[in-house]
């Protein structure tokens, strides 16, 4: 299991990590990209806590994500499963289990004032601080995609699902942006990834 952890978190994180993961009774699997979330928890029917995180991940969002797979683990078990998902007892729990990772021997130091503010109060995603979001950004594998935050307004786009987009104004943190073959209205967030396309 450590061999497996190295190659996708902190060397440093490995073992701390090793025994969250052996102390919960998590089963962890790593699987191929998924668009719409880095990862997932899940009790399953057996009853065995169920953890999957993308392994198209860079090491530092790999361990944020999956350090938030258990907190939720951790919190349904202290608080009881009708707490919200990402309520208070949730950002308690990811609080307490990230704040020992955030250190120099794990994190780049450029991230360390980052990931103190972020958890500060912790949201859903880290997709959503928008200065966290793009200073992970950097230890991504190249790819030819876009911010939408950084395309012009009215310029065209496709998700990784297939479907295209116009870009349109922002409200209040998100960009509204109409589906181009059913006029329908979506809502980005300013860092979401995308391919532009020549405008037609």
């Amino acid at each position: 299991m450590n061999e497996t952890l190295l190659k996708y978190i902190p060397e440093q994180a490995v073992q701390p990590i090793f025994e969250l993961i052996v102390s919960n009774q998590v089963h962890l699997k790593i699987v191929n990209e998924r668009q719409t979330r880095h990862g997932d928890y899940r009790k399953g029917l057996s009853g065995k806590h169920e953890i999957t995180v993308n392994a198209s991940l860079n090491k530092y969002k790999f361990l944020i994500t999956l350090v938030h797979e258990i907190s939720h683990l951790v919190a349904f078990e202290k608080f009881g499963r009708n707490i919200k998902p990402h309520g208070e007892e949730w950002k308690y729990s990811f609080q307490r289990m990230m704040v020992p990772f955030i250190r120099p021997e794990i994190f780049p130091n450029q991230l360390l004032p980052l990931l103190a503010r972020h958890f500060k109060n912790p949201t859903a995603s880290s997709d959503t601080d928008a200065s966290l979001s793009l200073a992970l950004k950097q230890f991504d594998q190249e790819n030819d995609k876009n911010y939408i935050f950084e395309i012009p307004y009215g310029s065209v786009f496709r998700i990784d699902k297939g479907k295209i987009f116009k870009k349109g104004a922002l409200r209040v943190k998100r960009y509204e942006c109409v589906e181009v073959s059913t006029g329908r209205m979506y809502l980005f967030n300013p860092n979401a990834e995308v391919e532009l396309l020549p405008n037609r």
